[in-house]
Protein backbone atom coordinates (compact mmCIF):
# COMPACT_ATOMS: atom_id res chain seq x y z
CA UNK A 1 0.00 0.00 0.00
CA UNK A 2 1.25 3.46 -0.99
CA UNK A 3 0.05 6.76 0.66
CA UNK A 4 1.00 10.02 -1.04
CA UNK A 5 1.57 12.49 1.20
CA UNK A 6 2.74 16.08 -0.10
CA UNK A 7 5.97 16.69 1.10
CA UNK A 8 7.29 20.44 1.34
CA UNK A 9 9.60 22.58 4.26
CA UNK A 10 6.37 22.67 6.35
CA UNK A 11 5.06 19.22 6.38
CA UNK A 12 8.73 17.66 7.03
CA UNK A 13 9.05 17.75 10.60
CA UNK A 14 5.76 16.08 10.84
CA UNK A 15 6.57 13.49 8.29
CA UNK A 16 9.83 12.79 10.21
CA UNK A 17 7.17 12.46 13.48
CA UNK A 18 5.11 9.59 11.87
CA UNK A 19 8.14 7.75 10.80
CA UNK A 20 9.57 7.71 14.59
CA UNK A 21 6.22 6.95 15.84
CA UNK A 22 5.99 4.16 12.94
CA UNK A 23 9.60 2.70 13.70
CA UNK A 24 8.98 3.09 17.46
CA UNK A 25 5.96 0.73 17.64
CA UNK A 26 7.37 -1.76 14.96
CA UNK A 27 10.27 -2.54 16.10
CA UNK A 28 12.95 -4.65 13.96
CA UNK A 29 12.24 -8.49 14.48
CA UNK A 30 15.36 -10.22 15.36
CA UNK A 31 17.55 -12.46 12.47
CA UNK A 32 16.51 -15.90 12.70
CA UNK A 33 19.60 -16.88 10.55
CA UNK A 34 21.98 -18.07 13.82
CA UNK A 35 25.02 -18.07 11.24
CA UNK A 36 24.40 -14.22 11.52
CA UNK A 37 23.92 -14.30 15.11
CA UNK A 38 27.34 -15.93 15.68
CA UNK A 39 29.88 -13.95 15.90
CA UNK A 40 33.90 -15.49 15.02
CA UNK A 41 36.91 -13.11 16.31
CA UNK A 42 40.40 -14.71 14.93
CA UNK A 43 43.14 -15.55 17.35
CA UNK A 44 45.98 -17.41 18.24
CA UNK A 45 45.95 -21.19 16.51
CA UNK A 46 41.91 -20.48 16.09
CA UNK A 47 38.73 -18.10 17.49
CA UNK A 48 36.73 -16.99 19.78
CA UNK A 49 33.24 -18.34 19.07
CA UNK A 50 30.33 -15.73 20.50
CA UNK A 51 26.77 -17.55 20.11
CA UNK A 52 25.06 -13.89 20.05
CA UNK A 53 25.54 -10.31 19.84
CA UNK A 54 24.49 -10.09 23.48
CA UNK A 55 26.15 -12.22 24.34
CA UNK A 56 29.34 -10.57 23.25
CA UNK A 57 28.26 -7.11 24.98
CA UNK A 58 28.59 -8.75 28.19
CA UNK A 59 30.97 -11.02 28.31
CA UNK A 60 33.43 -10.24 26.13
CA UNK A 61 33.04 -6.40 25.79
CA UNK A 62 31.84 -5.80 29.86
CA UNK A 63 34.10 -8.46 31.54
CA UNK A 64 36.53 -9.22 29.20
CA UNK A 65 36.89 -13.20 28.67
CA UNK A 66 35.74 -15.68 25.81
CA UNK A 67 32.43 -17.72 25.87
CA UNK A 68 34.38 -20.12 23.86
CA UNK A 69 37.65 -20.39 22.51
CA UNK A 70 38.50 -22.91 19.73
CA UNK A 71 42.24 -23.90 19.53
CA UNK A 72 42.84 -26.15 17.03
CA UNK A 73 40.57 -29.30 17.15
CA UNK A 74 39.64 -28.26 20.98
CA UNK A 75 36.60 -25.85 21.80
CA UNK A 76 37.47 -25.11 25.50
CA UNK A 77 33.65 -23.17 26.76
CA UNK A 78 34.21 -20.75 29.40
CA UNK A 79 32.64 -21.48 33.23
CA UNK A 80 28.53 -20.72 32.52
CA UNK A 81 27.31 -20.01 35.73
CA UNK A 82 23.91 -21.22 37.50
CA UNK A 83 21.81 -18.69 39.48
CA UNK A 84 18.63 -17.04 40.53
CA UNK A 85 16.72 -14.37 38.77
CA UNK A 86 14.89 -11.43 40.57
CA UNK A 87 11.57 -13.79 41.52
CA UNK A 88 12.60 -17.10 41.11
CA UNK A 89 12.52 -19.53 43.92
CA UNK A 90 15.30 -21.67 45.67
CA UNK A 91 13.73 -24.94 45.51
CA UNK A 92 14.68 -28.38 43.82
CA UNK A 93 12.15 -27.64 41.07
CA UNK A 94 12.98 -23.41 40.47
CA UNK A 95 16.78 -24.86 40.42
CA UNK A 96 16.70 -27.41 37.73
CA UNK A 97 14.53 -24.94 35.66
CA UNK A 98 18.16 -22.51 36.24
CA UNK A 99 20.53 -25.74 35.43
CA UNK A 100 18.31 -25.89 32.28
CA UNK A 101 18.75 -22.68 31.29
CA UNK A 102 22.73 -22.41 31.66
CA UNK A 103 22.85 -25.81 29.30
CA UNK A 104 20.93 -23.85 27.01
CA UNK A 105 23.37 -21.26 26.96
CA UNK A 106 26.23 -24.21 27.02
CA UNK A 107 24.54 -25.60 23.72
CA UNK A 108 23.90 -22.08 21.78
CA UNK A 109 28.08 -22.03 21.95
CA UNK A 110 28.73 -25.74 20.61
CA UNK A 111 26.00 -24.98 18.31
CA UNK A 112 28.64 -21.84 17.01
CA UNK A 113 31.23 -24.39 17.02
CA UNK A 114 29.04 -27.14 15.11
CA UNK A 115 29.30 -29.00 17.30
CA UNK A 116 26.96 -31.00 20.03
CA UNK A 117 27.00 -32.39 23.66
CA UNK A 118 28.47 -35.67 22.56
CA UNK A 119 31.41 -33.62 21.30
CA UNK A 120 32.23 -32.47 25.21
CA UNK A 121 35.01 -35.01 26.55
CA UNK A 122 35.82 -33.15 29.91
CA UNK A 123 33.38 -31.39 32.37
CA UNK A 124 33.92 -29.14 35.07
CA UNK A 125 31.34 -27.82 37.83
CA UNK A 126 31.93 -25.66 40.83
CA UNK A 127 29.20 -25.92 43.59
CA UNK A 128 28.46 -23.56 46.53
CA UNK A 129 27.35 -26.43 48.59
CA UNK A 130 25.66 -23.80 51.26
CA UNK A 131 24.16 -21.20 49.07
CA UNK A 132 21.69 -19.13 49.82
CA UNK A 133 20.49 -19.55 46.54
CA UNK A 134 19.25 -23.11 47.11
CA UNK A 135 16.65 -24.68 49.62
CA UNK A 136 18.70 -28.11 50.00
CA UNK A 137 22.06 -29.78 50.91
CA UNK A 138 24.68 -31.02 49.08
CA UNK A 139 23.33 -34.67 47.53
CA UNK A 140 19.84 -32.70 46.57
CA UNK A 141 21.56 -30.19 44.82
CA UNK A 142 24.03 -32.78 43.10
CA UNK A 143 21.46 -34.88 42.29
CA UNK A 144 19.16 -32.61 40.68
CA UNK A 145 22.13 -31.32 39.05
CA UNK A 146 22.85 -34.72 37.57
CA UNK A 147 19.57 -35.32 35.90
CA UNK A 148 19.46 -31.89 34.14
CA UNK A 149 22.99 -33.19 32.72
CA UNK A 150 21.66 -36.07 31.73
CA UNK A 151 18.51 -34.23 29.87
CA UNK A 152 21.60 -32.84 27.79
CA UNK A 153 24.15 -35.53 28.10
CA UNK A 154 23.72 -39.02 26.34
CA UNK A 155 26.62 -41.75 27.13
CA UNK A 156 29.53 -42.29 26.56
CA UNK A 157 29.66 -39.46 29.14
CA UNK A 158 32.48 -37.27 29.41
CA UNK A 159 35.15 -37.05 32.17
CA UNK A 160 33.46 -34.97 35.03
CA UNK A 161 35.32 -33.22 37.89
CA UNK A 162 33.14 -31.70 40.29
CA UNK A 163 34.05 -29.43 43.02
CA UNK A 164 32.80 -27.53 45.92
CA UNK A 165 33.53 -23.66 46.63
CA UNK A 166 32.47 -20.64 49.43
CA UNK A 167 31.19 -18.31 46.34
CA UNK A 168 31.05 -17.56 42.92
CA UNK A 169 30.11 -14.43 40.73
CA UNK A 170 27.95 -13.12 41.14
CA UNK A 171 26.13 -13.60 44.20
CA UNK A 172 23.57 -15.21 42.79
CA UNK A 173 25.47 -18.14 41.69
CA UNK A 174 24.75 -21.76 42.89
CA UNK A 175 27.02 -23.54 39.89
CA UNK A 176 29.53 -22.94 37.22
CA UNK A 177 29.85 -25.45 34.65
CA UNK A 178 33.05 -25.25 32.43
CA UNK A 179 33.22 -27.39 29.33
CA UNK A 180 36.03 -28.52 26.98
CA UNK A 181 35.29 -30.49 23.59
CA UNK A 182 36.65 -31.92 20.79
CA UNK A 183 35.49 -30.83 17.36
CA UNK A 184 34.97 -33.38 14.71
CA UNK A 185 36.48 -31.55 11.35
Amino acid sequence: MTIGIPSSPATRPLLCGIVLIIVGVYPAQPQSDKSEKTIHIPSSGGEVLIASPAEKASAYDQYHYSPGRRVGDTLYISGVVVGRRDGEGKDIAAFKAQVRRAFQRIQATLNAAGANFDDIVMLNTFHVWQSPNFEGDRAAQFAAFSAVKDEFMKGPYPAWTAVGTTALIPDTGIVEIQAIVHLNK
